[in-house]
């Protein structure tokens, strides 16, 4: 079903059974896959890629022109997976550079009046809540959830099933399975319920987790001690090697390195 009031441009490629409602806008040079449906206001602007099945609200921008001094109004990319909602008034900037651009990946819920700057990554399976503003080059991993308003700052990494409480400041990485709330950031758990009920984490999977970050947060030494440390108490497993690869790989700068008072 395509609307006699919306505007699609000729050259838009649209899959089977998409349903373009009055008054949305689809621009030149996109592609949108089957079983998708564009609600009244929404716009999609060139350079959009979008998969199976994907819900975009009224007044959302898919591929909107990014917002960086740095691109010079070449051809740039947004890529939208399958399965995703997208509500009301959501802006997703398009990359900066002509190869890449910004991802949101599969299954992922990004709820009104948020923002995702260019050529940041969305893994897949993330939750965003009411007003939640993602600069530029932030990759996010699987399973991450960002409650409404959090913030999360240019070029951040934030690891698998984290979760990132409302109104949170995020200026530095946060490493995989953890709770962060606060104003400075601070880390406030493991992620348990999350990862036991959607990630399908063991509980001994769950403890070493729990272990882990005890040495990082909780005991008062370095985070350079603190690997060293896990690497002896922990057994190698996948969720103990993820911690240690992603602190390692971001140059061991994490949020809330300190040591946390009970």
């Amino acid at each position: 079903m395509i609307s006699p009031l919306a505007y699609v441009d000729p050259s838009a490629k649209l899959g089977k059974d998409v349903k373009i409602h009055p008054f949305a806008y689809i621009d030149a040079n996109v592609e949108i896959g089957d079983g998708c449906e564009i609600l009244p206001y929404a716009s999609i602007i060139r350079g959009t890629r979008m998969g199976k099945g994907n819900k975009i609200y009224q007044g959302a921008i898919i591929g909107a022109d990014p917002q960086d001094f740095r691109w010079k109004g070449q051809e740039t990319y947004c890529f939208i997976g399958d399965h995703n909602v997208i509500r009301e008034h959501v802006i997703i900037n398009r990359g900066i550079y002509s190869q890449g651009g910004t991802t949101v990946g599969n299954d992922t819920f990004i709820m009104a009046e948020c923002h995702i700057g260019h050529d940041s990554v969305l893994k897949g399976r993330c939750v965003l809540g009411n007003g939640v503003n993602v600069a530029g080059d932030v990759t996010i991993h699987k399973g991450v959830i960002l409650s409404s308003n959090a913030i999360i700052h240019e070029g951040c990494n934030v690891g698998a099933y984290s979760v990132i409480k409302g109104g949170c400041r995020i200026s530095s990485n946060v490493p995989p399975y953890v709770i962060i709330a606060h104003n400075p950031a601070t880390y406030y758990g493991v992620n348990a319920s999350i990862m036991r009920t959607h990630g399908g984490f063991t509980d001994a999977q769950i403890d070493d987790v729990a272990k882990a970050y005890r040495h990082i947060y909780q005991c008062g030494t370095s985070l350079f001690n603190a690997l060293k440390r896990i690497e002896v108490d922990i057994e190698p497993s996948k969720v103990r090697d993820n911690i240690l690869n992603f602190i390692r790989d971001n140059k061991m700068k994490i949020v809330a390195d300190r040591f946390m008072e009970d």
